[in-house]
C-alpha cells in the first residue's frame, strides 16, 4: 500500500496537470490535505481505510477551530475531491465522502483558448525535429478528441486507426472510442510513420508518444512541452492540458453539437458534469435570445 505522502503528491500533480488548477489552488488543496494527514497520523488511521465515522470526527475537529465559513467549506471540498479522485482511480473500494454534502460556493469556470489561439498553438511545433512531429500530433489529438492528458500519454500504438478514431481508457478503466478530425488524423499518421520509429529504442515499447529516451512520455513531460510551444505561439494565458479539453467541448457546443454527444466523447458518466461546458458569454446569449424569442424581434410594419 502506498504511503500517504506519495498518494498526496500524485493527487496534487493530477490537480495541476490534468485539472489545470493554479499553483495557489494546488497549494491550498495540499495544505488542507496535509492537515487531514496529521489527523490520520494522530489517530493511527490509514488513508485507504477511512470510514464515514472518521470523516465525521475530522469535521468535528474543524468545527472547533476558529475558521471562516469559506475556509471550512474549502477544506470539506478538498477532502471530498481527494476521495472522489481515489475512487475514480480505483485506489479505494469504498468512498467515505460519498454522501458528504458539497459546499455551495460559486464555481469558477476554467479559461478556454480562442479558435485563433488554438490555430497558433497547433502550428507552433516546427517539423525540423522528430519531436516537432510528435508535439504537433499530440496537440492535434488532444484538441481533436478532448482526451484527458492522462489518457493521451497512456495511448499505445494501434489506439489510433486510419478510419479516424482513437480508443482510450478513461477513469475507472472504462473504454471509449472518440472520432478524430482530418487534421488530427493526418498529424498522428505522419508522426507514427516518420518520427516515432526513429524515437523508438526498443521494439517492445508499445507507447504511442515517446520521449527522447524512447520511453513513454509522462503527464509532467507533456505539461512542459505544452507550455514551451504556447509561449512560442504568443499565448499569454496560463495554459494547461485541461484548457485544451475545455476548448474542445466548448467549441463543439458553440458549433451546434448536442450535449449528450459531447458527454459521450468526454467520457462523463453524468450529464450534469458536461453542462459546465455550456457557458456562453453574455453577448452570445443576447444574440441567441434575439434570434429565437418571438417577443425579442421587431416586426416590420
Amino acid at each position: 500500500m502506498k504511503q500517504w505522502a506519495q498518494v498526496l503528491d500524485e493527487y496534487l500533480a493530477f490537480l495541476q496537470i490534468e485539472k489545470g488548477l493554479s499553483p495557489n489552488s494546488v497549494n491550498a488543496y495540499g495544505s488542507d490535505l496535509r492537515q487531514f494527514g496529521a489527523f490520520l497520523k494522530k489517530n493511527a488511521l490509514a488513508w485507504s481505510a477511512v470510514t464515514v465515522e472518521n470523516i465525521e470526527a475530522y469535521l468535528s475537529v474543524l468545527e472547533n477551530q476558529k475558521l471562516s465559513a469559506r475556509t471550512k467549506a474549502r477544506k470539506v471540498a478538498s477532502l471530498r475531491s481527494f476521495y472522489n479522485y481515489l475512487q475514480g482511480e480505483g485506489k479505494i473500494d469504498h468512498n467515505p465522502c460519498a454522501y458528504l454534502p458539497s459546499p455551495k460556493l460559486p464555481q469558477k469556470l476554467p479559461d478556454i483558448l480562442t479558435e485563433a489561439e488554438i490555430l497558433a498553438l497547433l502550428a507552433a511545433p516546427t517539423l525540423d525535429k522528430l519531436t516537432g512531429y510528435r508535439d504537433r500530433a499530440m496537440f492535434e489529438v488532444l484538441y481533436g478528441s478532448g482526451l484527458r492528458v492522462s489518457e493521451l500519454v497512456d495511448l499505445d500504438v494501434g489506439d489510433i486507426d486510419q478510419m479516424g478514431f482513437v480508443r482510450c481508457l478513461g477513469k475507472g478503466g472504462k473504454e471509449r472510442i472518440v472520432p478524430l478530425g482530418t487534421y488530427a488524423l493526418q498529424a498522428a499518421m505522419k508522426y507514427i510513420e516518420f518520427a516515432r520509429p526513429k524515437l523508438q529504442r526498443s521494439h517492445r515499447q508499445t507507447a504511442l508518444f515517446l520521449n527522447t529516451r524512447g520511453g513513454r512520455l509522462t503527464r509532467q513531460g507533456f505539461w512542459k512541452i505544452l507550455r514551451h510551444w504556447a509561449k512560442q505561439a504568443g499565448i499569454k494565458k496560463d495554459i494547461s492540458p485541461h484548457m485544451l479539453r475545455h476548448s474542445f467541448a466548448t467549441h463543439l457546443l458553440r458549433g451546434g453539437a448536442d450535449l449528450r454527444s459531447v458527454q459521450e466523447m468526454l467520457g462523463h458518466a453524468d450529464l450534469t458534469t458536461t453542462q459546465i461546458y455550456t457557458h456562453l458569454d453574455m453577448g452570445s446569449l443576447r444574440d441567441v435570445y434575439k434570434r429565437t424569442h418571438p417577443r425579442a424581434r421587431k416586426e416590420s410594419r
